[in-house]
């Protein structure tokens, strides 16, 4: 079998075994299958995505990077504060944070009709929260506001709460890239596994369902909408999915061995892309880990070199033991011999 160690970019993604005969046309959308399956667990699990509007309100620092939730949601709670400008109803209907972390933390999704508003502005309004009334966590709920606006804040308690944050540390553990270190190969049945018991769950916690608008619920049920969001820029439909190998597209109407030989013990690295992106850039000499060991190395070369330059004291050439001549003068005798009378 085949070893595939797949990348998107220069960023390890998972490995793939396939024998040398697989046709590329079907390992290509199964390594896509792979991949997309795994941005799904990523999304539910810790995952926070924006929309466009919001992407370009974090500033160009924030542009070009995946959006974490740890990294970036205390900036955006922060200018959510500040006059609503950023997280106005309009705004948050289209945002998109699908983590179970915020639903252990704050509950379920406000209705999007709710989202952003103030109490006082739901109370002159006349809003309802019907699903929230219905999607109760099981032991009782305790109440933590969310400050951006986008769930009731009925949290489980902390035992549900346990629940739902191991879950969740066990789904990324499964997809994690650290697999690939491990020598894992990564299979669409485990990546499965991993939506079952992030499923099962929020069973768990929360018996009566989650509303049909929230985005954990319509990822479960492959409804989601990514559109006009960043996870929508890392997602590779199965069809336009290409593997590329040595700076060569894989091409779907050949199979595995007419690129890399009859060897079942050879192992690749291939990148997958979207169709129309072009050559993905090739595989660097030296890995990045061997790259810093080097200017490691150099870098105390040269801080010796500086130290042997400022040292440049020659007293010590006076010494008895820098005398070139002290073996010759030792064995003929005439060592101490001074010339002028003492």
């Amino acid at each position: 079998m085949v070893l595939l160690h797949v990348k998107r970019g220069d960023e390890s993604q998972f490995l793939l075994r396939a024998p040398g005969s697989a046709g590329l046309g079907a390992l290509t959308e199964q390594a896509a299958r792979v991949y997309n399956a795994r941005l799904k667990v990523q999304r539910v699990c810790s995952a926070a995505f924006l929309d466009a509007r919001s992407w370009g309100a974090l500033g160009s620092a924030g542009r070009g990077v995946v959006c974490l939730y740890e990294e970036y949601l205390p900036l955006i709670r922060k200018m959510s504060l500040s006059q609503n400008k950023l997280h106005s109803a309009s705004c948050l209907q289209s945002s998109r944070w699908v983590e179970m972390e915020e639903l252990a933390e704050h509950g379920v999704f406000l209705p999007p009709n709710m989202q952003g508003l103030t109490d006082e502005q739901i109370e002159e309004l006349k809003l309802r929260d019907e699903w929230g009334e219905k999607c109760v966590p099981s032991g009782g709920a305790v109440f933590k506001k969310d400050d951006v606006g986008r769930r009731n804040g009925h949290a489980p308690n902390e035992k549900m709460k346990d629940v739902l944050k191991k879950t969740i540390e066990e789904a990324k553990a499964m997809i994690s890239k650290k697999q690939v270190e491990a020598g894992v190969c990564v299979t669409m049945e485990m990546v499965q596994d991993a939506l079952d018991q992030l499923r099962g769950a929020v069973m768990i916690v929360y018996p009566m369902g989650l509303p049909p608008y929230d985005p954990i619920r319509m990822e479960f049920e492959n409804k989601e909408d990514l559109s006009g969001t960043q996870a929508a820029l890392s997602v590779i439909a199965e069809p336009d999915a290409q593997l590329w190998w040595a700076a060569k597209e894989l091409r779907r109407t050949k199979t595995l061995s007419d690129y890399v030989g009859r060897n079942e013990k050879t192992k690749i690295i291939v990148k997958i892309q979207q169709r129309g992106q072009g050559a993905p850039a090739r595989e660097p000499v030296i890995s990045s880990e061997e790259q810093k060991q080097l200017m490691l190395f150099y870098h105390r070369r040269q801080e010796e070199l500086k130290k042997l330059e400022e040292n440049d004291d020659d007293s010590c050439l006076n010494s008895p033991w820098a005398d070139n001549t002290a073996l010759k003068r030792h064995f003929q005798g005439v060592k101490d011999i001074r010339w002028r009378p003492r």
